[in-house]
């Protein structure tokens, strides 16, 4: 095909007016047109315009072992709701657990357990074989957390335990009076929230292993923690039950009151669950079915 004997800066500008539609029908029209569309420089303007591609606003590439064609591929069809159901997992109990996928492992709650299923594909299906048990809680878990060593969970029996990924030892952190119903970890420490109305930092660390180095009454019952990707704080939500705003900023080291977020919150309104994009940018949902993006730059509230 004449088109592909251009020069190849000319030949990017050129595909750089097609949208993702007219790439694929053009990628179709001879093997040395799929080879060149199939490459990720093609891509890249759209994937960054789109959802889900893995491409942060900064152009940093969280994916790059999967091509950017592909990522586009799927990002359109979860846009569109095109998806092919497939049962990977059942059970006979009605349970409502938390999932984590790890690369091809797939890690899910089950009332006191927490299972690792190790996903493949075969035949065009998707295959699961259990490869792990954690166990060690008395009650339902209520969440985890992976780390590159280390999966934590937290559960209604008020403890806190330490899984070690690469073998069969666990050590229990017992400090919270209830449930413990939030837990996230980064950068060596452990920050938990209950409905005891307390927020309590950990250390993961070998030498001090089950240590509470400290603790946070929140006088609210506390729904989601999540540790900012700087380190330098975290963030507690709450019920919304009292006269307190549900969403906290502390300092890590000091565990002083940093601010607090938003006015607006209608009481009952608490926060199920906290991301952190960046270390200064913030996703929050609760019960008030309002998904809030924060940008702690320009304003905390």
């Amino acid at each position: 095909m004449f088109l592909f004997s251009l020069p190849e800066d000319v030949l990017l500008l050129v595909l750089s007016y097609l949208d993702n539609r007219s790439l694929c029908r053009l990628s179709q029209a001879c093997r040395r047109s799929y080879q060149f569309i199939s490459r990720d420089a093609v891509w890249r303007r759209i994937a960054k315009g789109i959802i889900n591609t893995g491409l942060t606003r900064q152009g940093i590439d969280l994916c790059p072992s999967i091509s950017l064609k592909d990522r586009v591929r799927v990002s359109h069809n979860w846009s569109h709701g095109v998806c092919r159901t497939e049962v990977l997992l059942k059970w006979k109990i009605n349970l409502l657990p938390w999932i984590q996928l790890d690369c091809d492992v797939l890690y899910l709650s089950q009332a006191a357990n927490i299972s690792a299923y190790h996903l493949r594909a075969r035949g065009g299906k998707l295959q699961n074989n259990r490869v792990a048990l954690f166990t060690g809680h008395q009650e339902d878990v209520c969440r985890f957390v992976l780390t590159d060593t280390h999966l934590i969970s937290a559960g209604g029996d008020g403890k806190i335990i330490v899984h070690d990924r690469g073998s069969e030892y666990s050590i229990a952190y017992n400090g919270h009076k209830q449930e413990v119903n939030c837990i996230d970890s980064k950068g060596g420490v452990i920050v938990s929230g209950s409905r005891d109305r307390t927020a309590k930092i950990w250390s993961l660390t070998s030498d001090r292993l089950r240590e509470c180095l400290h603790t946070i009454p929140t006088y609210d019952r506390v729904w989601s923690v999540a540790i900012s990707p700087s380190l330098s704080n975290f963030v507690t939500g709450t019920a919304c039950c009292e006269n307190f705003a549900p969403l906290r900023i502390w300092d890590t080291e000091r565990c002083h009151l940093v601010s607090c977020l938003g006015t607006e919150f209608r009481r009952g309104a608490g926060v199920l669950d906290i991301v952190y994009e960046s270390p200064f940018q913030l996703l929050t949902c609760g019960y008030d079915t309002f998904i809030r993006y924060w940008d702690l730059r320009v304003c905390t509230r």
